[in-house]
């Protein structure tokens, strides 16, 4: 039972892995055991994540560039990481953005652009990397859904809870379809989260006042707070959780 949490030498692979919250899910599986490979579109930040992870917890790593939104690349990427690994046994599906717009207004290039990344390039990484896990007869796959994916909120994302809303049911039908062959699919759904992106609300007390004040535990969210979600859905410790989302949210669906 002391073991339950470890993923020793599992291979993990966060796409997404150069944002603020997929380096923190990637460190959190360097930590707790695993090789980590981080993969996203800037292979700069890519090295300097892989080395942080390399430096602080000792793990392989390695960084490898993929465009989300082409199924090519996500086969490249399947190919690269089993070439160097020869495995994959966790996959992290980190990537995300958004584009804020008025409903009545929202161009239709922008809106295809955000399901292209949040909801199409979800689904292509977890079909190519789901293939490799259902050859193994294992594997864990954590999407990344968000609070927005079950309640509606204004300010121009109603994109964005589209896409969220849509990686909360893919990931709720793809743990039907894998379970016969052991994998488990899951969600983390976070709050607002402090990243290079949204650091400008904290630095706006106003700002992070009206963001906290829904929060019952009064406090704005950190890419670290999703460490411990990740670490379960990807460990033995959730043998018997699959289809599920954690609401990493300081109580925000609670109320």
């Amino acid at each position: 039972m002391k073991d339950l949490f470890r993923l020793n030498n599992q291979v993990a692979v966060v796409v997404g892995g150069a944002g603020g919250i997929g380096e923190a899910i990637a460190l959190g599986m360097g930590q707790f055991g695993a090789k980590v490979v981080v993969a996203s579109r800037s292979m700069d930040a890519l090295k300097q994540v892989a080395k942080r992870i390399a430096d602080e917890t000792g793990v392989e790593t390695e960084a490898f560039q993929v465009d989300v939104t082409s199924e090519d690349s996500m086969k490249g990427l399947v190919k690269n990481v089993e070439d160097r690994f020869g495995t994959i046994d966790i996959l992290v599906n980190a990537m995300g953005v958004n584009i804020k717009r008025d409903a009545l207004e929202y161009p239709m290039e922008d809106w295809d652009r955000i399901f292209d990344v949040n909801v199409k390039g979800t689904m292509i990484a977890c079909k190519h990397f789901g293939r490799v896990m259902k050859k193994n007869m294992q594997g864990k796959i954590i999407n990344l859904s968000s609070v927005r994916g079950i309640r509606g909120f204004g300010g121009g994302n109603s994109a964005y809870c589209g896409t969220k809303g849509a990686v909360e049911l893919i990931t709720k039908a793809l743990a039907i379809e894998l379970a016969p062959f052991k994998i488990r699919v899951n969600a983390v759904g976070p709050a607002l989260i402090i990243t290079p992106g949204t650091i400008h609300i904290k630095e706006k007390p106003e700002l992070a006042d009206k963001y906290r004040s829904v929060i019952p535990l009064n406090k704005l969210g950190a890419p670290e707070d999703l460490i411990g979600a990740s670490i379960f859905l990807a460990s033995e410790a959730s043998a018997f959780v699959t289809g599920q989302t954690i609401y990493v949210d300081g109580g925000l669906t609670a109320s």
